[in-house]
């Protein structure tokens, strides 16, 4: 694309994470950034209702969350729908390349954030970019 702008593959953004001020900043920083969130929420029954209700492209999700589902159990449900999960938690769960597109480990800046949601989305056209401190993204066949 010559002097054209790309095409935003990620535009509808779902956040899940159960700490108050985490999830306002990322919600701030995402919207920032020219992202549309669709809704924060802090566990996984209002994720999935919210997946149900309209289209979402990507959600960033922490591993724990409020209730006894976890980020892990959302993931399977968001593959199901082919919707892609980006962990954003303390530490990759084991079983993470099999789930999700990527972990990004906390803590980390609302530049790394940005760069972070960049990099998926050219994970997601199958191009290679440079990577975010703290960001994995695994092989979308894995899933």
């Amino acid at each position: 694309m010559l002097f054209g702008k790309r095409k935003q593959v990620v535009k509808r953004i779902l956040i899940v994470e159960d700490e108050p001020l985490t999830a306002f900043n990322n919600e701030t920083l995402i919207e920032s950034a020219g992202y549309e969130v669709v809704a924060t929420h802090d566990n996984v029954a209002d994720a999935l209702a919210s997946l149900d209700e309209s289209p979402i492209d990507l959600i960033l999700s922490d591993v724990k969350l409020a209730g006894k589902r976890t980020g892990i159990d959302l993931a399977r449900e968001a593959g199901k729908r082919g919707v892609p999960v980006l962990f954003v938690t303390g530490k990759c769960p084991p079983d993470a390349a099999s789930l999700s597109i990527g972990c990004l480990v906390k803590p980390y800046s609302g530049g790394v954030l940005k760069d972070a949601i960049k990099a998926v989305e050219l994970h997601l056209e199958g191009k290679a970019g440079k990577l975010p401190k703290g960001l994995e993204l695994f092989p979308i066949t894995a899933r």
